[in-house]
């Protein structure tokens, strides 16, 4: 598989397991002024369409995170594709603390919102980048194999 498309399916499974991880704080109850979504849609500017924050959340974890992380994989710490997703999922949680949480009004590391916000998104994104990681190297280990395996080759 193309490692684009590759990082896209990896970058859609990942953004999966990190929603199902925000459905059960909401459905816990852990944190409500801690919502991602809303804060997407606000910063779209269409706060009453909570439908366009959760597309804005895929298009990100999918395209946008997908793609980069492929290209970034031969650049990033660890020894593993889920070490190296982490790294990325830090990486990528460093940029919504300092970038994304202060455009929202949130403040630095969303402080405005929670002291244990910068906790939960970490925890979040380590969750992300390690589904990240593990969803990437399933295919990039196939290409690997296929690769060793191809005919012609003297290994």
């Amino acid at each position: 598989m193309n490692k684009y498309l590759n990082g896209m399916l990896s970058g859609l499974m990942a953004t999966v397991a990190l929603s199902l991880m925000m459905f059960a704080k909401d459905a816990m109850g852990v944190m409500p002024q801690l919502d991602v979504i809303k804060m997407l849609s606000s910063m779209i500017g269409m706060t009453q369409f909570l439908l366009v924050g959760w597309m804005a959340h895929f298009l990100i974890g999918t395209v946008v995170w997908g793609i980069l992380f492929s290209l970034l994989v031969p650049h990033l710490p660890g020894s593993t594709y889920m070490r190296i997703g982490i790294s990325f999922g830090v990486l990528a949680w460093s940029l919504m603390m300092v970038v994304v949480m202060p455009m929202a009004g949130a403040g630095l590391f969303g402080l405005n919102l929670t002291p244990m916000a910068p906790i939960a998104t970490l925890v979040l994104h380590v969750i992300y980048g390690a589904v990240l990681g593990l969803v990437y190297g399933i295919d990039a280990d196939k290409s690997v194999k296929a690769t060793l395996n191809s005919p012609g080759q003297t290994w």
